[in-house]
C-alpha cells in the first residue's frame, strides 16, 4: 500500500535537493589553477566526520530525503556529496558541463572518483571500496559508457535510478524486484483473532533486541496469512511486498543482489517483505535459510508446515481460519444492502464452507457478477473457490444422480441419508451444542463404503455430493502412496489442507492399498509405514468436511480405523430382484429399445457396474446395425463383459435370451 504524497514536504524537499545539486555543482570550479586532468594525491586521512548541512528542517518534522537517504546509509559528508554530484547530472544540465570543465576535457562531462576526490570536501578513499555503503548499497555504480580496462578513479559514475528516484521524493520500488513482487493491501474486514496476531507479529518487529525477527506464519490459510503480514506492518507504517520463493536466484551472485537491493528498499522506503514457501518448499528451502541470514530487514515467510527459517532470531505464529462466528460477521459485512440473503442463508454457508475474509468477498462478487446476488449464487461461488484447491490434486467427479437412482436395501439407503444428514446439521452440533468445544478429535465425517466392485459404492459417493450440492473429488492413490520416507503423509498434508475449507467431499476409491492393517514392526519400513497410517488417522478424525472410503475387502482394514470412522455401509451384491430393477432404470429413455425382458436379464449374476457395461455395449452394438436395443445384443455384450471378468457364462443365465 503506497501512502498519499505529502505535496509541502514534496516542493520543499525538491527545492532542497535543488540547492544541495548547486552547491555540490560549485564545488567542481577550478581553484588556484589546479591541473585537473590527473587524480590526486590521496589524503593522510581516510576517513571522514559524517557531518550534515543546515537545510532549516526542524526537529521531529520529515527531513529531506538526501539527509534521510545520508542517515539510514551512515554516508560520510564526502559520499553524501558524491551522490549529489551524481543525482545533478540526471536533474541539472549545467552539472555535465561543470564535469567537463573540472576535469578539462568537455568530452568527459561526468563525475568520476578522480573528480570527486579532487573537488569534494573531506574526500576519502575509503568511498570507493565494495564493502562501503556507495558500492555495497548500490547508491551509485560504474557507468557502462567507460571502458572496462580504464582505471577505477576515472570511470564515469551514475546514481542507481531507485536512489535517484528517492531523493527526489516520488515513492518507487526497484524495477529489479517489482518483477516478482507485488504490493499487498491491507484488508478491510480483518477478523479479531487476525488481528491479534498481526499486533503479535508488529510488537515483534518493534521490540527486536539485536536485529528484526524474521516472522514465520504457518497455517493452509495463505490468504489471511499475507492479510496478517500487511496489517503488522501498517501498524509499524511499512509498506509490504509479496514474493514467491521459487523466485529466489540459483546463482550466488543473483542472489547476494537480490538480497541487497531488498535490504536497500527496507532502508530506503520502510518495507517489508513477504516471503511464500510452495507447497514443497524443500527445493528451494536451504537457498532461502542462506539469502534470510544474510537480510536484515522485516521479513515475513509464510508456509503451511512449520521450518526452519535460517539462523536469524525467528517470531512464529499459527494462523488458523476464522471462527464460525467470526465468518459470519465477515459475510455479514460483505453482503451489507444486499437484499434476498437471510441470517439462516449465511448460517448455512458457514456451515459448509470455511472461508477467509478475502474468499468471501471473492465469493460474493463472483455472485454479483452473475446477477442479483442470492444464497444460491453465493452457494455456487463457495463450491467454485473451494473446487479450486483441489483441481491440481485429485479428480473431480459431476453427477447427477439421486437417492432414487440407488438400487439399495433401504437399510443402506437410511445410512446414506444419515451421512448427509451429518454433514448438514455439523456446525449446530459442534458450535452451538458445545461439542467443538471438547476437543476436535472425533469430529471428522468419515464413512467406509464396503462391497465388491460394481455394487454401487462410487455411485452412493455421487448420490451425497449431489444431495449436498458439494464436488466430489476422487483420489489417486498411484500419486499419494510414495516409496520415500515422509513423502505419502506429505502427499496427503497437501490433500487435507486443501480440502479444508469444507465445500468438497473427498473419496479415496479402492483405499485398501493405502489403509491397510498397520504391520508389526520388522524392520524401518515397517515403522514409517505406521507412521503414515497414523498420520492419516489424525488428520481423518479432525477433517471438518466428509471423507469416503472404499474398500472391496472390508477384512483387510485396520480395526483401528474402523473404530474412528462414523458410518460403515456395506453394499451387498444384488440379488435377482434387484438386478431387475436396475436393468429397468439402466436404459436412458432416449435409448430405442425392443422386447427387453428384465427378468430374464436379471438372470444374469453380475453386480450393477456389471450391468451398465453390458447395456452400453449392447447399445453400440445396436447402433452399429441401425436398430433398437434387443436381447440379442446384450447376449453378445452379456458374452464379451463376462470373458472380461473371466467369468463362465451358463445357460441358465442367458436362457431365453
Amino acid at each position: 500500500m503506497v501512502a498519499p504524497l505529502d505535496l509541502d514536504w514534496l516542493s520543499s524537499n525538491q527545492r532542497v535537493l535543488a540547492s544541495e545539486i548547486a552547491r555540490v555543482r560549485s564545488l567542481l570550479v577550478a581553484q588556484d589553477g589546479a591541473d585537473t586532468t590527473r587524480p590526486p594525491e590521496p589524503p593522510r586521512s581516510t576517513a571522514a566526520p559524517s557531518q550534515g548541512v543546515t537545510t532549516g528542517h526542524k526537529p521531529g518534522t520529515r527531513p529531506p530525503a538526501f539527509e534521510a537517504l545520508r542517515a539510514a546509509f551512515d554516508l560520510t559528508t564526502f559520499e553524501r556529496d558524491l551522490v549529489l554530484l551524481c543525482a545533478g547530472m540526471e536533474l541539472d544540465a549545467s552539472v555535465a558541463a561543470a564535469c567537463g570543465a573540472a576535469h578539462g576535457d568537455l568530452q568527459r562531462s561526468f563525475p568520476t572518483f578522480s573528480l570527486a576526490l579532487s573537488r569534494l570536501p573531506d574526500a576519502h578513499w575509503n568511498a570507493l571500496l565494495p564493502t562501503g555503503p556507495l558500492r555495497r548499497w548500490h547508491l551509485v555504480e560504474f557507468s557502462n559508457g567507460g571502458s572496462p580496462s580504464a582505471p577505477l578513479t576515472t570511470r564515469p559514475l551514475r546514481i542507481d535510478e531507485r536512489v535517484l528516484h528517492y531523493l527526489t521524493g516520488l515513492p518507487d520500488l526497484d524495477e529489479r524486484l517489482s518483477s516478482t513482487a507485488i504490493p499487498v493491501d491491507i484488508e478491510p474486514d480483518a477478523v479479531p483473532s487476525h488481528q491479534l496476531i498481526a499486533a503479535g507479529v508488529a510488537a515483534a518487529w518493534k521490540t527486536g533486541t539485536n536485529a528484526t525477527p524474521v516472522v514465520a506464519l504457518y497455517g493452509s490459510d495463505v490468504a489471511s496469512a499475507k492479510a496478517i503480514a500487511a496489517q503488522a506492518a501498517d501498524l509499524c507504517g511499512w509498506r509490504i511486498y509479496a514474493m514467491a520463493a521459487r523466485f529466489l536466484p540459483s546463482s550466488a551472485s543473483d542472489l547476494d543482489l537480490l538480497g541487497r537491493l531488498w535490504a536497500r528498499e527496507m532502508r530506503l522506503g520502510s518495507v517489508a517483505l513477504i516471503v511464500e514457501c510452495d507447497a514443497r518448499p524443500e527445493a528451494h528451502h536451504d537457498t532461502l535459510r542462506e539469502w534470510l541470514d544474510r537480510l536484515d530487514g522485516p521479513v515475513v515467510v509464510i508456509a503451511r508446515d512449520r521450518q526452519p527459517v535460517g539462523q536469524r532470531t525467528t517470531a512464529s505464529f499459527e494462523v488458523l481460519r476464522p471462527t464460525p462466528e467470526e465468518q459470519r460477521a465477515v459475510w455479514r459485512f460483505a453482503l451489507r444492502g444486499v437484499e434476498g440473503v437471510s441470517t439462516e442463508d449465511v448460517d448455512t454457508l458457514t456451515t459448509q464452507f470455511s472461508l477467509s475474509p478475502f474468499e468471501v468477498r471473492s465469493a460474493v462478487e463472483e455472485a454479483r457478477d452473475s446477477g442479483p446476488v442470492s444464497a444460491a449464487g453465493l452457494w455456487r461461488a463457495c463450491r467454485h473457490l473451494s473446487r479450486g484447491r483441489l483441481e491440481d490434486l485429485a479428480q473431480r467427479i459431476d453427477s447427477s444422480a439421486g437417492f432414487d437412482d440407488l438400487v439399495l436395501p433401504e437399510s443402506q439407503k437410511q445410512i446414506l441419508a444419515d451421512i448427509a444428514m451429518h454433514v448438514r446439521q455439523r456446525l449446530t452440533v459442534h458450535e452451538s451444542w458445545g461439542f467443538a468445544g471438547q476437543g476436535s478429535r472425533g469430529l471428522g465425517i468419515s464413512a467406509l463404503f464396503a462391497g465388491v466392485s460394481g455394487t454401487g459404492k462410487t455411485m452412493s459417493a455421487e448420490v451425497l455430493a449431489n444431495a449436498l450440492e458439494l464436488d466430489l473429488f476422487r483420489i489417486d492413490l498411484s500419486s499419494v502412496v510414495s516409496k520415500y520416507i515422509g513423502e505419502t503423509e506429505k502427499n496427503l498434508r497437501r490433500i487435507f489442507d486443501a480440502a479444508e475449507g469444507g465445500g468438497v467431499i473427498l473419496l479415496f476409491d479402492e483405499a485398501d492399498a493405502l489403509f491397510g492393517k498397520r504391520s508389526e514392526v520388522k524392520d524401518s519400513h515397517d515403522r514409517y509405514a505406521n507412521i503414515e497410517v497414523s498420520y492419516l488417522l489424525q488428520r481423518m478424525e479432525s477433517y471438518r468436511g466428509l471423507a469416503i472410503l472404499t474398500t472391496n475387502l472390508r477384512s483387510s482394514l485396520d480395526l483401528a480405523f474402523l473404530r474412528r470412522i462414523r458410518f460403515v455401509v456395506q453394499f451387498p451384491f444384488p440379488d435377482a430382484a434387484q438386478r431387475a430393477e436396475i436393468w429397468r432404470r439402466v436404459f436412458p429413455k432416449q435409448t430405442p429399445t425392443r422386447g427387453l425382458d428384465v427378468e430374464r436379464l436379471a438372470q444374469l449374476s453380475v453386480a450393477g457396474g456389471s450391468i451398465r457395461n453390458v447395456a452400453l455395449n449392447a447399445a453400440f452394438f445396436a447402433a452399429d446395425t441401425n436398430q433398437p436395443v434387443g436381447m440379442s445384443h446384450l447376449l453378445r455384450a452379456a458374452r464379451s463383459e463376462c470373458a472380461k471378468l473371466e467369468k463362465s457364462l451358463t445357460e441358465a443365465e442367458v436362457a431365453g435370451w
